[in-house]
């Protein structure tokens, strides 16, 4: 049991244990999942994006057959930017999505190691690492659904709680390195949390809130609330960038028309989430299992209450966990169907199995607590059954549905898709376009010439001839609130997108001659105040850090 107890050795052993089901990522090609390759193909538009100067990519050209999407705005972009990092260091597209879902997975064991040893210990945090690592649910995300947001997602809930945990136990001085440090750390958690995947950070949102009051109840103090509402204002103001033109423009799309009342067909047994087969079908056809270990770690609940009834602080920790997690479950059943028509924003999780993401967290944490209640003679061998347990009843989850093999150009050019079920598509379009248009510009009425000078994802220019007295001109692409026409003056030409036989394209008229036109995708003012909310953000932090560090020099 000492060696446990080992500075390196736990961090050793996770590595070791979270690479043995990531072997399947050495074959060549991508898993075949129900979202991968699409994945692949957002990332390489962000990541051409990227290339073009676009520092927060909104519009991927090449999507929808060429006509463009504005799917960028409503995605998660954090996967997106490590996944772009690892293919500007050499890469490819489809290696880059297997290490992003390889280095997250490993990295969620890390974080929930780090934050279960402060307060149960280390043999406590083994355990619930392996069992945050080895649920049935992580395997479904790998190889079934290939859900890189999620996944990503599951490294953020422990270490935004580590944060908080050790800035509630540090000396709360806001000119302390460590107490500016702590809060650094956290915002960003917090805003990594939620642009890895806003839907899962609102269902963990309860669970870290209460951990927050639970906190300010043991410490009871106001310089601990201001430094808690200090990292939620920069966590939640970094993340701005996303999140705030992603709610209020998604009325714009097909959101709320195209996912209306899907939430109701994706309800689950409770029999399913004790046992149902694997398989890589769409919902209904893979497993929701919680997972054998961790359904025993809740069985052993009266044993871990009845031990924990002289500390009563661990006590309340464990009750609410248990609490959230019975509450998670009841929120995947149709029997919750009348709260989802009370608190309408639950519907747009469009699937209430994604609360299996909570299930996975709670079950691993209630994990860590048994090892912590048991006596010191048997915590080394359950916790070895637990290791054994939980990587023998997975070991038939580790496994692809087969690969697909393309080279980067296949997701450089046009793309034969949206890459999402229509939901991100503009409200005064079609769902989906159906083929790739003739030309990417054309004359539409009158007589013309067009000369292409020059493209990019946001930026088209060309020179038009005009040789009658009215030219009608069709830009094949989709229009969406930021794309504008101009003339080679900077005048706004007048734009009609809502045009039944051209529906959601962009049409406008030139008169007779020759006229250089730019068609270009910027900023609206409500993305611009957003953008630069979260650069004040970042600068702010960046002040406090500056002030530290010369009072520090000044002493």
């Amino acid at each position: 049991m000492e060696i446990i107890k080992s500075r390196f050795f736990p961090w050793v052993l996770l590595f070791i244990l979270s690479l043995i089901p990531l072997f399947e990522f050495l074959k060549p090609g991508l898993p075949i999942t129900h979202d991968g390759i699409d994945h692949v193909a957002r990332i390489a538009n962000f990541y051409q994006n990227l290339g073009e100067g676009n520092l927060i990519p909104r519009w991927a050209g090449n999507l929808n057959w060429g006509y463009g999407h504005p799917i960028l705005m409503f995605l998660y972009p954090l996967p997106s930017y490590f996944a772009s990092i690892f293919h500007f260091l050499g890469a490819s597209f489809i290696d880059s999505v297997k290490l992003v879902f390889a280095v997250s997975f490993i990295l969620s064991g890390f974080t929930m190691y780090l934050w279960v040893r402060e307060f149960l210990g280390k043999e406590a945090a083994v355990a619930a690492s392996i069992l945050y690592l080895f649920a049935p649910y992580r395997f479904v995300d790998l190889y079934v659904r290939g859900a890189i947001g999620e996944h990503v997602a599951f490294i953020f809930p422990p270490l935004i709680l580590y944060f908080l945990l050790k800035i509630s136990k540090n000396k709360l001085d806001f000119f302390d390195k460590k107490f500016f440090l702590l809060i650094l750390g956290g915002s960003f958690s917090l805003a990594g949390f939620i642009l890895s995947h806003n839907a899962i950070s609102l269902l963990f949102a309860p669970l870290i809130f209460f951990y927050v009051l639970f906190l300010l109840w043991q410490n009871r103090s106001l310089k601990l609330t201001k430094a808690f509402i200090a990292l939620f204002a920069f966590g939640g103001i970094l993340s701005f960038f996303f999140w705030f033109p992603a709610f209020f423009e998604g009325k714009y799309t097909l959101r709320d028309i195209v996912t209306a009342g899907e939430y109701a067909k994706r309800f689950v047994n409770l029999k399913d989430l004790i046992y149902s087969p694997w398989g890589f079908g769409g919902t209904g056809l893979f497993s929701v299992q919680i997972g054998i270990v961790h359904l025993l770690s809740v069985a052993s609940l009266p044993f871990v209450i009845s031990t924990l009834r002289k500390n009563k602080k661990l006590l309340y920790l464990y009750l609410f966990t248990v609490l959230y997690f019975l509450f998670s479950i009841f929120l995947m059943l149709p029997q919750s169907n009348f709260l989802y028509s009370i608190l309408t924003t639950l519907q747009k999780l469009q699937f209430p199995w994604r609360f299996l993401s909570v299930i996975v967290f709670t079950t691993s944490v209630m994990g860590g607590f048994l090892i912590y209640t048991l006596p010191n003679r048997t915590r080394f061998v359950t916790l070895t059954l637990i290791m054994l347990a939980s990587i023998l009843l997975t070991a038939n989850f580790w496994k692809a549905n087969g690969f697909i093999q393309r080279d980067d150009l296949f997701f450089q050019k046009v793309y034969k898709g949206t890459t999402d079920t229509g939901e991100s598509s503009p409200v005064w379009s079609v769902r989906f376009m159906e083929r790739e248009a003739a030309d990417q510009i054309e004359v539409i009425e009158g007589e013309g010439s067009i000369k292409k000078l020059s493209r990019t994802s946001t930026s088209h220019v060309y020179e038009i001839n005009a040789k009658t007295d009215s030219v009608r001109i069709r830009e094949n692409t989709l229009y969406f609130p930021g794309w504008k026409i101009f003339d080679r003056r900077g005048k706004a030409l007048d734009l009609e997108f809502q045009d039944p036989r051209h529906r959601g394209l962009m049409t406008f008229y030139l008169p007779k001659g020759s006229h250089k036109v730019y068609a270009q995708f910027s900023e609206t003012k409500l993305r611009l105040f957003a953008d630069y909310a979260s650069f004040a953000s970042l600068l702010g932090l960046a002040a406090w850090g500056a002030v530290i560090l010369t009072r520090r020099k000044l002493r």
